[in-house]
C-alpha cells in the first residue's frame, strides 16, 4: 500500500466520554483526576463534571459502550468492564500513554474518507496494549457482536471486511525516505498535524508495548484504491513490542511496516484483500515466527519494497509458515521488487497453485540478490499439483539472475506435514485463525 493512510481529519479537543455516553461534556475531561485518567480507580471523587466515579462509571452503572475520538493529551486507561467505540480518528497524542486492559473490545464505528474510525499512537505517544492468551485484546467492527468477556462473536467471519479502519503506531526509528528526509508525513494529514508524522534518528524508540491483540473486519476505504492496513507502523523503534498480534480480514494488507527497526512476532495475518506480510522503506527489524493464511481476495503473502532514498536497511524474515488459497485470481507467495532487500530464513510453504510464485520484479531487486543483500535460506515447499520443481516456484522476471536455478540450493519439495521449518503454530491457539479451523 501507498503511504496514504489516513485522509483529512480536523482534529478536535479531547473528545472522549468517560462517565457515560450523555453526561459529562466532552472538552471537561481533563478536570477528572486519578479515578478517570489513570486507571478509573473504584470509589476515587474525580471533582468536576464527572463526579461521582465508579470504575468510571456514574451511579456504579455499567455503560454500553464509551465513546473515543479526538485527541489525547493525558494518560488514559480503556478497562475491560465497557466495550469502547472508534469514532472517526482516536489519535494518542505526543507525551500520552493510552494504557488497554487484558480482555477490552474495542469497536470501530463505519465509516469512508475522513470519517474512517481508526486508532493512531503518534509520534511521542505510548500504547500499552498488554492482553494475554487468556484475554486478548480485540479491537473490531461496531457490527461485531462480540459481548464482553467474549474472545469471538458469532455473526461476522473473515470474509467480513472494511467495516472499520484500523490501527496506525508512528515513531521516531529511522525510514528511507525520497530526497532523504529524515521524517515523513502520512498523505491526507495536513503539514502541520504533528499526529501524522513518522521516522527519525532513534532505532531504539519506544512507542509501547501491543501483545495479544486481535484486529478484525477493518480496511475502511479513505480515498481511490486506498484503504487503511490492519497494523501499520510508521518508522517504530525496537524499543516498542509487537508480539502475539492478529489480523483478520482486512481490505488492504493485515501488517505493513513503512521503516522503522521494530522487531515483530508471533504474528497471524489472516484472510486479507491484500497482502499479508507488508515491508516498505528500509524497515530493519526481524520479523519472526508468522503465519499467513491467505483467502479468496488475497493478493501477495509477502510484499517487500527496497528503500526509497539513499538509506538502506535490510530485515530479517524467519520462521514463518505461509499457507495459500489456489483459488485466489491474484493470490501469490512473494513479489520482491524496487530494490527489495532482506533475509527470508526457514519458510513453509503449502497450498498454492501453480502459477502462484515468488518473484523478483526489477533490475535493483535482482541486483541486490546478486550480491547477497536479498537472500533465501532454508525453505520448505509443497509443490502445487503440475510442478515438478522448486525452480519452477521462484522466477525473476528480469532474466538476470541464477534465481530459478539456485532454488534448488535453498529450496525443497516435501509433502504436507512433513515440514521441519516455519511457524510454531501452537502459539497461535489463543486467535480468531484458531477458533474458524484456518490451520
Amino acid at each position: 500500500m501507498k503511504k496514504l493512510i489516513i485522509a483529512g481529519f480536523a482534529i478536535a479537543t479531547l473528545g472522549l466520554t468517560s462517565c457515560s455516553e450523555d453526561d459529562a461534556p466532552t472538552e471537561q475531561l481533563a478536570n477528572c483526576t486519578d479515578g478517570i485518567q489513570n486507571g478509573n480507580e473504584t470509589g476515587v471523587d474525580c471533582g468536576g463534571p464527572c463526579a461521582p466515579c465508579d470504575g468510571g462509571n456514574v451511579g456504579g452503572e455499567t455503560p454500553v459502550d464509551e465513546d473515543l475520538s479526538g485527541l489525547l493529551t493525558e494518560d488514559f486507561t480503556l478497562t475491560n468492564d465497557v466495550i469502547w467505540e472508534i469514532n472517526g480518528k482516536f489519535v494518542v497524542g505526543n507525551g500520552a500513554t493510552l494504557t488497554i486492559e487484558p480482555g477490552t473490545i474495542i469497536k470501530g464505528a463505519e465509516g469512508t474518507g475522513s470519517l474512517a474510525s481508526a486508532l493512531i499512537v503518534a509520534q511521542g505517544g505510548k500504547i500499552m496494549a498488554e492482553g494475554t492468551a487468556e484475554e486478548p485484546i480485540v479491537f473490531t467492527s461496531i457490527n461485531d457482536n462480540i459481548e464482553l468477556g467474549q474472545k469471538q462473536g458469532s455473526n461476522l467471519d473473515e470474509n467480513d471486511r472494511g467495516l472499520w479502519g484500523g490501527v496506525l503506531i508512528l515513531g521516531y526509528a529511522p525510514s528511507s525516505f525520497e530526497g532523504d528526509s529524515e521524517v515523513s508525513q502520512i498523505e491526507g494529514i495536513p503539514a502541520d498535524d504533528d499526529f501524522g508524522r513518522y521516522g527519525g534518528n532513534d532505532p531504539e524508540d519506544n512507542s509501547g508495548v501491543f501483545k495479544y491483540v486481535s484486529i478484525r473486519h477493518g480496511g475502511a476505504l479513505i480515498g481511490s484504491g486506498n484503504e487503511i492496513n490492519g497494523l501499520t507502523m510508521g518508522g517504530v523503534g525496537n524499543g516498542t513490542v509487537i508480539d502475539h498480534v492478529e489480523v483478520v480480514g482486512n481490505v488492504d494488507d493485515s501488517f505493513e511496516w513503512f521503516g522503522g527497526t521494530v522487531n515483530s512476532s508471533n504474528l497471524v495475518a489472516f484472510a486479507g484483500g491484500d497482502d499479508g506480510l507488508d515491508v516498505d522503506q528500509a524497515y530493519s527489524g526481524t520479523i519472526s515466527n508468522a503465519l499467513v493464511i491467505q483467502g479468496a481476495e488475497s493478493d501477495h503473502a509477502l510484499e517487500i519494497d527496497g528503500p526509497e532514498g539513499t538509506l538502506e536497511g535490510a530485515f530479517v524474515m524467519q520462521d514463518v509458515t505461509i499457507i495459500g488459497d489456489p483459488n485466489a485470481p491474484s493470490g501469490e507467495i512473494a513479489d520482491l521488487r524496487d530494490g527489495a532487500m532482506g533475509a527470508f530464513n526457514n519458510i513453509y510453504v503449502r497450498g498454492f497453485n501453480d502459477v502462484q510464485d515468488v518473484e523478483i520484479d526489477d533490475d535493483a531487486s535482482a541486483a541486490n540478490y546478486t550480491n547477497g543483500s536479498l537472500s533465501f535460506s532454508a525453505w520448505e515447499i509443497v509443490l502445487p499439483e503440475g510442478v515438478e520443481s522448486v525452480s519452477d516456484i521462484f522466477i525473476d522476471t528480469t532474466g538476470s539472475t541464477d534465481f530459478s536455478s539456485d532454488a534448488t540450493e535453498f529450496a525443497t519439495a516435501i509433502e504436507q506435514d512433513q515440514e521441519t521449518v516455519g511457524a510454531d503454530l501452537s502459539v497461535f491457539g489463543w486467535t480468531f485463525a484458531s477458533f474458524r479451523g484456518a490451520f
